[in-house]
């Protein structure tokens, strides 16, 4: 990095720095597009925050932060049910452990990669710190595909992959949890399997668990309620209300589900849903007992609920959702699903406010088509966190060793929620963006990484 003339106006100076920064992330990183995408979005919001706090330059705050403490992958041998030797590609990065263990999911999903796990385990540093929860940042997976496997075949996989990943984790060293193509199953093999190598029982070592052995009540539910609780206190600000609302929400898995119910909880009608195939359509509002029995049950897709309800109309092709007038969007599929062309689409049909229920599900220039036509926009790691804010609550119980009611647990999730809107907005306001989430929920997170980062010496 070049040596950049301090004498420089403090805002051009600071840009150049963060450019330069940057530059050296995309050498270091490259082809790692989503990782960078992450990083960029991060970074820019940063602006105004080290404008006033030169001190996050000096200690070169950004240089270190970008930079995991640890990449681990590893090979993941396993036979599946014809005898046939399978061998998939297991990860897990840690980011950062300032403000607690290393804490964040493990996605089994065809398009895993180094690239992947590092954007998640980026964004997860600050979304758990805006928590307000004691734990740092991570991240993980395989490249494994649990679709159109046995249940023997994912318990023998399952093994085959904690028994690399116990090496690196522990309940105060690193707690994984579920993300995409991992849930409550795949959580009970793996925990089975590192009970057994370690001897010893460690409930804290995973979160997602189940009931009945150290798992939390309102886990399943709690990233999309979290994000419906988060996007209800960003409508409360601007005068407007779920109730009686239009609202899409894409994806049918577990975060989309309980988006959509706690959605129709609060009086909206939800009127369409997807998955990786294509979406429905339901008019009148989708009935949510069938997607559950489709999806949480019988694994079927979701073209079969139009068999059963035959005024739905079911689409070919899953980003072709966000053509459905609403006025409210909650993206809870994956990363990227809403770009410039989506955004101004639902614009168009008169999107009053979009709720990221997945991770960073819209690229940078969706949501400058969002800010700039003033759509209320509730950035991902800000309305994503409420699943790994039970994930804590459950660190918490396992701690000590006691079981709180889901009444408890959903009253601290919706505080939790809460706190994290009003955290994001002051900091927006503070910094001169009022009503600007992106960079409030950036720098709000970032700041109580960065002082806990000097407080603790290079």
């Amino acid at each position: 990095m070049k040596t950049l003339n301090k004498h420089l106006p403090k805002t051009q100076y600071v840009h150049e720095y963060v450019d330069q920064v940057f530059e050296t992330v995309k050498k270091r990183n490259p082809n790692e597009m989503e990782f960078q995408q992450a990083v960029k979005e991060v970074f820019y919001s940063l602006v105004p925050v080290l404008e006033k706090n030169s001190h996050y330059i000096q200690q070169a705050i950004l240089e270190r932060i970008v930079e995991p403490d640890r990449i681990v992958s590893f090979k993941v041998s396993w036979v599946d049910d014809h005898g046939n030797v399978k061998v998939n590609r297991g990860f897990r990065v840690q980011f950062s452990n300032h403000i607690g263990p290393y804490k964040g999911g493990l996605r089994f999903h065809p398009s895993v990669n180094a690239s992947i796990i590092k954007f998640l385990g980026f964004e997860q540093i600050f979304k758990n710190s805006l928590t307000g929860q004691p734990i740092g940042g991570g991240k993980g997976g395989s490249d494994f595909d649990p679709k159109g496997k046995s249940d023997a075949e994912i318990m023998r996989f399952c093994q085959a992959f904690m028994t690399e990943l116990s090496k690196y984790i522990g309940p105060d060293v690193d707690v994984p949890a579920g993300d995409i193509g991992v849930g409550a199953r795949e959580i009970g093999y793996m925990f089975g399997q590192y009970k057994k190598l370690r001897g010893a029982y460690e409930a804290g070592v995973l979160t997602g668990k189940g009931i009945g052995y150290g798992g939390s009540l309102g886990r399943k539910e709690a990233t999309g309620y979290g994000a419906v609780y988060f996007v209800e206190e960003m409508l409360k600000d601007a005068g407007e209300s779920f109730n009686g609302s239009t609202v899409v929400v894409s994806g049918s898995g577990n975060v989309s589900i309980y988006a959509i119910e706690k959605a129709m909880q609060l009086g909206a009608t939800v009127v369409a849903c997807s998955d990786s195939n294509g979406y429905i359509y339901d008019k009148g509002g989708i009935d949510l007992a069938t997607v559950k029995r489709l999806k949480e049950v019988e694994n079927k897709r979701i073209s079969e609920y139009v068999d059963e309800h035959p005024d739905a109309i079911y689409m070919d092709g899953c980003t072709g959702i966000w053509s459905v007038p609403c006025d409210i969007a909650l993206p809870c599929a994956t990363q990227n699903e809403i770009d410039e062309n989506a955004a101004a689409l639902l614009v168009s049909n008169g999107v009053k406010a979009v709720g990221e229920g997945a991770n960073m599900p819209s690229t940078l220039e969706a949501i400058d088509v969002f800010l700039e036509n003033n759509v209320l926009f509730a950035p991902a790691k800000a309305a994503n966190a409420g699943g790994v804010s039970v994930s804590a609550l459950e660190m918490a119980q396992n701690s000590a060793r006691q079981y709180w009611t889901l009444e408890e647990v959903d009253s601290k999730l919706h505080d939790i929620m809460k706190n994290i809107y009003t955290k994001s907005k002051k900091a927006a306001e503070e910094y001169g963006y009022a009503g600007n989430l992106v960079i409030g929920a950036n720098i709000a997170g970032f700041v109580k990484v960065a002082d806990a980062m000097i407080e603790q010496g290079i």
